[in-house]
């Protein structure tokens, strides 16, 4: 090949070859007429599928902020610019730990105890939503302290604990009373929403996040939502995303001085309520596209924020 073709010659390449100097298009072959050794066809234009160097991105650009999820394509562009390795926040280490003596993990409820719904709920979810979960434990009401036994002494294989239920006052609700003679840091106390009103969030004095949900299903659900995934979100560096505002029509009642996250299906235009979520029962949940949270003063076919459910 040629270092530099002069005026009205052209040479063989192979796609994805080298372009000589002095070359201004590229023929593609099933184009190309060849008599001897003259070769004719269309004219194209100047630089056509010619690709320059830098002509995607120049050098030192930046090609993605951080905080974007690693996935095939990042990965994919990553190694075509020449890189070997990424600097990244690794998913957060997420422990679960399921509270309440009235709890099976298996098979059907019986009078005076339910079925753990939590359990397998939590996992899938976190994973969805940016963490890993280094284990599920079970952990009795009685006696009263043992939740403090685990947290206390469990393995430092996490950066954040889960703790379902015993979030509340009752005598048997022990989360808080962990904190408080832990010393741990209160970042979120409780939350104007129905449900899942006595979600909180605090951090250890070892720096571990402690995230404690609602004990009703579908409450944590939606506190799970809203508080562990902006959680996991920050610690792992990404941007919470945009809500979107669609009109929400319905019969719905509001709770005067609380938002309500209600389960919706959103054909992209109008959300409509589906109903069959009561605080400890899943149903709407497993069929809805988002939860909507409806304010107190909300009115029909008003615009509300939208959550996408993820998981």
């Amino acid at each position: 090949m040629p270092a530099v073709l002069a005026e009205g010659e052209a040479v063989e390449i192979s796609t994805g070859a080298q372009v000589p100097r002095g070359a201004q298009a590229v023929l593609p072959l099933e184009h190309a007429v060849r008599a001897g050794a003259t070769v004719c066809g269309p004219v194209s234009a100047p630089g056509k599928h010619i690709r320059l160097v830098g002509e995607d991105a120049v050098a030192g650009a930046r090609l993605a902020a951080a905080g974007t999820r690693v996935g095939p394509a990042l990965l994919g562009l990553a190694a075509a610019c020449g890189h070997d390795t990424l600097p990244l926040r690794p998913r957060p280490r997420v422990r679960i730990l399921v509270t309440g003596d009235e709890l099976i993990p298996s098979g059907r409820p019986v009078p005076g105890r339910v079925r753990d719904a939590l359990g397998p709920l939590l996992p899938p979810l976190v994973h969805t939503l940016g963490g890993e979960v280094t284990g599920v434990r079970p952990v009795p009401d009685h006696p009263v302290g043992s939740l403090a036994t685990v947290v206390l002494t469990t393995s430092y294989d996490s950066d954040v604990i889960v703790v379902t239920g015993s979030t509340s006052v009752g005598v048997t609700d022990q989360l808080r009373r962990l904190l408080a003679e832990h010393g741990a840091r209160w970042v979120v106390d409780a939350v104007a929403v129905r449900p899942g009103h006595p979600q909180l969030l605090a951090q250890l004095p070892d720096r571990r996040w402690i995230v404690g949900l609602p004990g009703n299903p579908y409450a944590a659900l939606t506190a799970a939502h809203t508080l562990l995934a902006p959680l996991l979100a920050g610690l792992t560096g990404r941007p919470l995303a945009a809500l979107p505002r669609i009109p929400l029509t319905g019969d719905i009642t509001t709770a005067p001085g609380r938002t309500r996250l209600i389960p919706v299906t959103w054909d992209g235009a109008t959300a409509r309520p589906v109903g069959g979520h009561r605080l400890a029962f899943l149903h709407g949940a497993a069929l809805a596209d988002a939860l909507a949270a409806v304010p107190p003063d909300w009115r029909p076919h008003t615009p509300v924020p939208l959550l996408l459910l993820t998981g």
